[in-house]
This record gives structure tokens, sequence and C-alpha cells, in this order.
């Protein structure tokens, strides 16, 4: 059986605690994923912020438009700092994903680490190679044009305006 880790890293011109607002939000996982994946959270979240033990059900569509169900547990959360969600049902054997972020002098990096196993054996490490691997990407690097026209897009115009 073939196991995985995927990295992701992005910085962002804002503070610890606002990019925190925003990502332990289970609310705000729909914003930054793509839309053809048909992203909706099933799970009736009364706490609007993650906490260890909480559960998230959705449905996705991550390959030809087959609805899949998907239930991650927050397994880990520390304010401010990082927090861990595993799948409990879906389509991997094993999905392990750190969201860490860290203060950098003029904003935050965030780093994403997710360890994972497809299913089936050889079947998945084929599966990985054809398009498991680029469809991880392209998610990512849709979530970063988003996170930057949330965050960056601001503070780049206000280092480009002149001052009069």
């Amino acid at each position: 059986m073939s196991f995985y880790q995927f990295y992701k890293e992005q910085i962002l011109h804002t503070s610890i605690e606002e990019l925190w607002e925003f990502i332990s939000s289970p609310i705000k996982l729909k914003e930054i994923t793509p839309k053809y994946m048909g992203f909706d959270i099933t799970s009736d979240l009364i706490e609007r912020k993650m906490y260890p033990g909480m559960i998230i059900c959705y449905k996705v569509s991550p390959v030809l438009g087959i609805k899949t169900t998907w239930v991650t547990e927050i397994t880990q959360v520390r304010d401010n700092c990082y927090f861990v969600d595993e799948q409990r049902v879906g389509p991997y054997s094993i999905w392990h994903h750190q969201h860490i972020i860290e203060p950098l002098p003029n904003g935050v990096i965030m780093k994403d680490i997710i360890s994972y196993q497809p299913p089936l054996g050889f079947l998945g490490a084929i599966a990985n190679k054809l398009f498991i691997k680029s469809k991880l990407n392209e998610i990512f690097e849709y979530r970063r044009k988003v996170l930057d026209l949330r965050f960056n897009a601001s503070k780049m115009k206000e280092k480009i305006t002149p001052t009069p």
C-alpha cells in the first residue's frame, strides 16, 4: 500500500488572529473549495468554531461529478497555531491534514501537510500518479488564489498606491 504526503505553504499579509478567525470556521470551507467540486456541508454546525472532537459531514464531487460523502473529525486544535482534521468516512484509506499558521514579521505563513493513502492498494498508487496528486495541487492553487484575494489584495494595493 502506498502512502503519500502533500505539502503547501502560503504567505499572507494579515494577523494570526484574522487568519485564524477565517480558517477555524468550518463554514468557510466552501469558500476556499473550487465550485466544480459541489462542496456542501451536510452536518448541522451549531458551533461556528472548530474544537477537538467536532465531526463535519459534507458532500463533495472530486471526480467526474460523482457525489461522495466525506466525514472528518477535528482531532487537535491549538488556537492561533494549528488544527488537524482526519477523515472518518470518505474516499481515502488514510487522510490526516495538518493546518499550521506561524507569525512572520509582516504577516503569517500558513502550511498544509496532508498525509494520505488512497484505497485499493496498487490501483490507488496508479490513481495517485494519474490524478490524485494533480487534483490536490489544483485544489490548493484555487485556495491560494482565494486567500490571496481575501488577505493580500488590499495590502498589495496599499504598497503600490503612492501617498500624496
